[in-house]
This record gives structure tokens, sequence and C-alpha cells, in this order.
């Protein structure tokens, strides 16, 4: 059940990123924030309930919470035209709490491809933090490709693959998710903090051809 939440937490972290790369209206994508938000308070609460002699669900339901309430909390806001600021000092709860439930999946839950996924969301939360509560709003195109890359890699995917049992190799694909979180992150702030000059991206442009004589 935690896997059919997490493949539409895929969904609203894409289109949040949409959102913020100024391609969606804001209050559409905030009715489906409080669409998932509302899933994913749901979802873990019946799994505690279901679970209550299994600390092990327990602790993974737990962190269920965390999305959650991010996700109404920012569709509520968003509808509603509130101040961010609340949001995004939520957020540095929630990019805070994520290393810990990163090293509860490294260490007590033996499970490495999301100790990793749980280092992005706390990078990505830690953005929404800088971006909603700290008002640095330069960062506003860089975290919406954070996101919505996210969206894709750190739960959509994942979640597909697990529930059609193709989520193998755990080892292999914590290794790769690292190295691809690096990589493209560090890009992509390259390209959008203005590093690299969008003109020496694309190569030198051709020299013009020479004027005629007269």
């Amino acid at each position: 059940m935690a896997f059919v939440g997490l493949l539409y937490v895929g969904a609203v972290l894409f289109l949040n990123g949409v959102m913020l790369l100024g391609k969606a209206d804001p209050k559409s994508i905030g009715v489906f924030n409080i669409f998932v938000g509302a899933l994913q308070v749901v979802t873990p609460t019946i799994l505690i309930a279901a679970n209550l002699n299994d600390p092990v669900t327990i602790l993974n339901a737990s962190g269920i919470y965390l999305f959650g309430f991010t996700y109404l909390y920012v569709g509520i806001g968003l509808i509603g035209e509130f101040d961010s600021t609340g949001v995004g000092w939520f957020s540095l709860f929630v990019a805070i709490m994520a290393l810990g439930y990163s090293f509860a999946n490294f260490r007590l839950l033996g499970d490495a491809p999301f100790g990793v996924i749980w280092l992005y969301w706390s990078f990505l939360w830690l953005l929404f933090f800088l971006l909603l509560g700290l008002k640095m709003e330069g960062l506003t195109t860089y975290t919406g490709w954070v996101a919505a890359i996210e969206g894709w890699v750190t739960a959509a995917i994942p979640a597909f693959l697990t529930l059609t049992g193709y989520w193998v190799y755990p080892d292999r694909i914590a290794v790769a998710l690292a190295v691809f979180g690096v990589v493209v992150f560090a890009g992509i702030w390259l390209f959008t903090s203005g590093a690299v000059p969008h003109r020496a991206a694309r190569g030198p442009r051709a020299a013009p051809p020479p004027t005629p004589a007269h």
C-alpha cells in the first residue's frame, strides 16, 4: 500500500516542479497536492493500525506523514494564497528528519537504495526551506528542476518497479542513484546559476561570412 502512495508522490513532485518552472497554475496544482497529501496521511495511519506489533512497518510508515503534511500544507496554501513561510520552516524540519530516516534505512533496515533516496528528499526539502522559508527566490528554477526529476527518480520509478517485482540488485541501484544525483543536480546548478553561460554551453558561434569587397 505504501508503494501505491509513493507512485502518486512522484506525480505531485513532478507537478510541483512544473509549477515552480512557471508552466502550470499554482491553484490547479494545489488541488492535486491536497489529493496526494490526504492519501499520504490515510495510508500510514492504516499501515500503523494494522501492524501495531511490527516496529519496522511503523518506522517506515511514520516517515510518510512528513510528506503527507507537506502536500496538504502546500495545497491549502496555494489555493488560499497564503504566505509560504510556514511551509518553508516545516520543510527544514522534514529535511533534518529525512537524514534520520536515511540513517535508519542504511543501518537498521538494510535498505541502501532508500537510504540514498531519503538523502535526495532531505536535499529537496532543504531547497524548499531556502526558497519558501528564507525567500531565496533565485533558487526557484533550480528547485523546480530538482523537484520534477526527483518525482521520477525517487518515487514514481521505484514504486512502479517495486509493484511489478523489478526492484532488484539493491546495491547497484544505490550506487547508481548516488552517482546520478551528484552529477545531474550539480550540472543543473551550473546552468541555472549562470556559472556556465548559455552561449558557451551551446558552443562557439560560427564566424560571420566575410563582407564582400566593393
